[in-house]
């Protein structure tokens, strides 16, 4: 495994470097095809094992991002584009993969959105995230996942 992040509460693992790619719109899509790929333009080119170490709670947790996993990068809002960044930002692209599978599958973190959290603003600050903009996305985060991505409403 790839040591990606690691500290004190929190250890982030690969089993390989994550390999993102961008889909591509072509004259022989269908139109379902072409809305997907509008909606989600970033893949995931291979499978992707992960492994958390919440040290906190002295868990660890165990997934696989499977080949051919499609997500639509970091979810900020147009409005917010000049303060953050585009959602299409190469430093926001793992961040966003790995969140978004762990928004998608709350099971595989047992349901601990703090953790979530967590590991998205850890992923940011390997990909040098400016403290600033890492402050605003995981607090926006939190807030969007607490309200509308059915993890609760408890402030862990």
């Amino acid at each position: 495994m790839i040591t990606w992040y690691e500290n004190e509460k929190l250890g982030i693992f690969f089993d390989a470097i994550p390999c993102v790619g961008v889909r591509y719109i072509l004259p022989s899509h269908t139109s379902a095809e072409k809305a997907s790929i509008k909606r989600y333009p970033f893949i995931c080119r291979k499978s992707l094992q992960v492994k958390l170490i919440d040290n906190m709670k002295q868990k660890n947790y165990e997934f696989t991002i499977p080949k051919d996993y499609c997500f639509d990068g970091a979810s900020i809002p147009k409005m917010f584009w000049r303060l953050i960044g585009s959602p299409t930002d190469n430093e926001f692209l793992i961040a966003a993969l790995v969140h978004d599978v762990l928004c998608e599958n709350h099971k595989y973190i047992d349901n601990d959105r703090a953790l979530s959290t967590e590991v998205f603003n850890a992923l940011l600050i390997v990909s040098d995230v400016s403290k600033f903009k890492r402050f605003l996305m995981k607090n926006s985060v939190n807030i969007f996942q607490s309200l509308f991505a059915d993890w609760g409403l408890e402030w862990k």
